[in-house]
């Protein structure tokens, strides 16, 4: 017989999870699709009833953004321009409706290589709070998402919390989107930049991938080649001339290999100059 449960309580939770095999039911937007039509044969661990879980905090040393906070909660939520990134993917994550019940810590543990919210936390160097009845641990976002539908995450664990840490969360961020259309679709690349500016100068940049890879990537060398520069349009031309390496995007419906890596620089540049300030949001782009 299946089992269905819905504590009120994390402890409770992962006592559960301790016991046997549970396949945990958040948001439930990419759940219940991904289930179709097909009968239940797992036993299924519904997290909607841990209240503790949802909402952004601040301590001493990082932003904890709990694993149940949607992305309204996101974008609604007063966090420094850092953010900024990360609250632009959260408008694109499907309709309102969506974005209204859709969990942070789902669109992680989905691990697609298309997940919006991805490349703006991971220039924000995140990582995953994973908690079991005996043990909490840490691990890097970089390292928690392993590939598609793979992450880190051991039995008897569950996601409770993606941390921010305060020196990561300072200067400004942008995110753009490549689609086919404007609204309600899966990107075909996406970038996240976020800068620190001093006195018209990049003292720090972080720029991350999505789409083009088997996980989002951050670009080293297109964040080296930023660093030292005046925030003007000598930054679109650091892109333009960097190496990305860490890219090897696929050809699928969305778009071919080399459309990709050729459309990416672009909105690399776009994103970084947002950044900057030298360029409006625009939000997405269609194709």
């Amino acid at each position: 017989m299946i089992r269905y449960a819905k504590p009120t309580m994390v402890d409770e939770a992962l006592a559960l999870l301790g016991d046997g095999a549970w396949r945990i039911l958040a948001g439930g937007t990419d759940f219940y699709p991904a289930q179709g039509t097909r009968p239940f044969r797992d036993d299924i661990l519904d997290i909607n009833g841990l209240a503790e879980l949802r909402g952004v905090a601040e301590t001493d040393s990082h932003f904890v953004i709990g694993a149940r906070t949607t992305w309204t909660d996101i974008i609604r939520h007063p966090l420094p321009a850092s953010f900024d990134a990360l609250k632009q993917a959260a408008r694109e994550v499907g309709s309102v409706q969506i974005q209204n019940v859709a969990s942070i810590a789902g669109n992680l543990c989905n691990a697609s290589p298309a997940a919006d919210g991805v490349p703006g936390l991971l220039v924000l160097d995140a990582d995953i709070e994973l908690r079991s009845a005996k043990t909490t641990r840490h691990i890097p976002l970089q390292e928690f998402i392993l590939g598609n539908r793979r992450t880190a995450r051991q039995p008897g664990e569950m996601v409770t919390a993606i941390r921010v840490p305060k020196p990561a969360a300072t200067g400004t961020s942008a995110f753009v989107k490549l689609g086919a259309r404007r609204y309600l679709v899966i990107s075909i690349a996406m970038v996240a930049a976020r800068l620190v500016i001093d006195h018209g100068t990049v003292t720090a940049a972080a720029v991350a991938v999505g789409s083009c890879s088997a996980v989002a990537r951050r670009l080293v060398a297109v964040e080296a080649a930023l660093r030292g520069l005046p925030a003007d349009h000598r930054l679109a031309n650091a892109v333009h001339s960097a190496p990305m390496q860490e890219l090897s995007p696929i050809a699928d419906v969305r778009g071919s290999a080399e459309y990709r890596l050729d459309a990416v620089r672009e909105i690399v540049a776009r994103a970084v100059l947002q950044a900057s300030g030298q360029m409006s949001d625009h939000g997405m782009v269609a194709a």
